[in-house]
């Protein structure tokens, strides 16, 4: 239907069915890697909506596939702005495919957290575990360490996502790899146990599986707190978070401006938004470690496991897994998958 003719349209489907806003006013902005059911970016992106007119639609890819399509597309982009895995983030700015931009309160982002020069803040942060079913489980505990993972009563219960592409795969090779000794530059522990890891024939996906452990179909998975926790607390789905006894890590997410993005006012807008008091309050509200910390509740911290399991976590050093990333890849192809 053309402009003309849905405007025509419209007072025939009553007040209650027109828009809030006027095609005028209708704006948008292109985010890759904004997924509705991965983060509550659903929810993010309503709000964006709600509170500065720019309409983003969904998308699913994960952090490898989006740096992959805006390198594809460097001199056409389509896109205007991101959101990566950490160790994303540096690469894309390598990759030529962000510009600078520095999103309101930038400066006060812990210098750890955000590329020095702009090209890419962190948002927001996660901490990888077990995100168990237990209900799934069918009587069986729920692992408590990546060692448990290895144990034949698991066979067929675990999955991961596919480290070759996904952020949330190569934070889960190198959590298990730094929990067992290895370090950035030594990986062999780390790929020695997903080699390990086979034997129980895990279930690898490309995309985000947070369905799939609601539904019972993958009843361990590798992934972060606040998927476990919004399952649990909003889903009020049967499931547990479960931060390994060896130690974990830490990532947080980052977003940058694309460059030469066909609506780069728009993606200012959403960078500065995500930012703002309302939007880093809305990522604790989905059990994500806002960047800034006031954001986060009493409530919403009550919900989260005692400080003393967290103790087991520690920060990752983005740059040095950047560096380490295309190995790990590389690794976990060669000598896994």
């Amino acid at each position: 239907m053309n402009r003309r003719a849905l405007l025509t349209a419209i007072p025939a489907l009553g007040a209650a069915a027109i828009p809030q806003f006027s095609f005028a006013q209708a704006q948008r902005a292109i985010c890759y890697n904004c997924p509705p059911e991965w983060a509550d970016w659903g929810g993010m992106l309503k709000l964006v909506g709600q509170r500065t007119g720019i309409i983003v639609p969904p998308d699913n890819k994960n952090s490898g596939q989006s740096l992959a399509a805006l390198i594809a597309e460097k001199a056409n982009p389509v896109a205007d702005v991101t959101y990566l895995g950490g160790q994303v983030g540096p690469q894309a700015r390598a990759a030529d495919v962000l510009t600078s931009y520095k999103p309101a309160r930038w400066a006060e982002v812990p210098a750890g957290l955000k590329d020095p020069d702009g090209y890419w803040t962190a948002i927001h942060s996660g901490t990888l575990g077990f995100f168990v079913n237990t209900a799934a489980l069918r009587g069986k505990p729920a692992p408590r360490s990546w060692k448990d993972l290895l144990k034949p009563e698991y066979k067929g219960l675990v999955g991961y996502l596919n480290p070759a592409s996904a952020a949330v795969g190569q934070v889960g090779v190198i959590a298990a790899n730094l929990a067992m000794g290895g370090s950035y530059d030594n990986l062999d522990p780390g790929i020695q146990f997903f080699k390990s890891l086979q034997s129980n024939q895990p279930i690898v996906p490309t995309q985000t599986a947070y369905a799939r452990v609601l539904s019972g179909e993958i009843p361990i998975l590798l992934d972060y707190d606040f998927n476990a926790y919004r399952a649990r607390y909003t889903d009020k789905a049967p499931v547990e978070f479960v931060i390994p006894a060896e130690g974990t890590q830490q990532l947080p997410y980052v977003m940058g401006l694309v460059a030469r993005g066909p609506n780069a006012d728009n993606g200012r807008k959403l960078l500065d938004f995500v930012l703002s008091d309302d939007g880093q309050r809305h990522w604790a509200n989905a059990f994500l470690r806002p960047v800034f910390a006031g954001a986060m509740t009493g409530d919403i911290r009550s919900r989260f496991l005692p400080d003393a399991e967290y103790a087991k976590a520690r920060p990752l050093d983005v740059f040095k897994l950047a560096a380490a990333s295309k190995a790990i890849g590389e690794r976990y192809q060669k000598d896994v998958g």
